[in-house]
């Protein structure tokens, strides 16, 4: 990071506008901290979704190929 990276103030952009995060009232700044936290979460929530997609297509495919030796009940 550059010195002059170092000293940009941080910005906020929210609906095509920025805003200098330093110059907001604090219950705006706990709003934009709320939404990170909460974007952080379904972020790994997201992720959590596709570990666990993945481990029931592996099941799906076991109980498959198990499922070749039983008999199956008339229809």
């Amino acid at each position: 990071m550059t010195d002059s990276a170092a000293q940009q103030p941080p910005v906020l952009t929210f609906e095509g506008k920025r805003y200098d995060l330093n110059a907001l009232p604090d219950d705006l700044k706990e709003l934009v901290r709320g939404m990170q936290v909460a974007d952080a979460q379904l972020r790994m929530h997201e992720d959590t979704l596709k570990v666990l997609a993945v481990g029931r297509q592996s099941m799906a495919m076991q109980l498959n190929e198990r499922l070749k030796e039983i008999t199956p009940l008339p229809d």
